[in-house]
């Protein structure tokens, strides 16, 4: 089978949107042996792993952050392990300790501040939001992998994992997010 490789624009942008879109097509996968040549030719294969790492190891940074609250008890209003979270409260903590970005406090807020992404394009570190009290947005909680989040669920709980696939879930879910730093997405970087 011969396959037409595409031919990256010589725009410095250009190579790096289509190096980016390499990326965010999947992070975790390799490219083809043919991409992969192509991209060596270009010199941009060591661009792109150097990248790679990086989204992974600031990903991994994320998410063992966020594992490491595992059963600390849901209080409403909540925003530090000392004294409980809610569910947006613990996003916010943990967004805070391993990228230093400050999200808005509510979650319907912070579903407004971050960039809308499709069910299917969820990575690791992803918000996903659920109908849980008759109005959008009104939880969130941190996209794992393999269908399963993190967060604080409700009152008499712990911080926990679980997954999207469970009939209470699924039917409930309103969207997922991608969170990006730009103040004008109405999120700040810790000073």
């Amino acid at each position: 089978m011969n396959l037409a490789l595409p031919v990256l624009p010589s725009h410095p942008m250009s190579r790096w949107f289509i190096v980016l879109l390499l990326i965010g097509s999947n992070a975790y996968a390799a490219p083809s042996d043919e991409m992969e040549r192509l991209l060596a030719e270009r010199g941009l294969m060591v661009q792109l792993q150097e990248m790679r790492h990086s989204v992974a190891d600031r990903t991994s940074d994320l998410i063992s952050t966020a594992m490491g609250f595992m059963g600390v008890p849901y209080r409403r209003g909540g925003n530090s392990a000392e004294t409980g979270f809610d569910c947006s409260g613990f996003v916010r903590a943990i967004y805070e300790q391993a990228k230093g970005m400050v999200l808005p406090r509510k979650a319907s807020e912070q579903a407004a501040a971050t960039e809308i992404i499709d069910k299917k394009d969820l990575q690791p570190g992803d918000l996903v939001f659920f109908n849980t009290m008759r109005r959008a947005f009104s939880h969130v909680g941190i996209y794992l992998g393999d269908g399963k989040f993190i967060h604080s669920p409700r009152s008499g709980a712990e911080v926990r994992v679980e997954d999207m696939g469970m009939s209470y879930w699924a039917r409930r879910f309103n969207g997922a997010r991608r969170v990006a730093a730009s103040d004008q997405d109405g999120l700040s970087a810790k000073p």
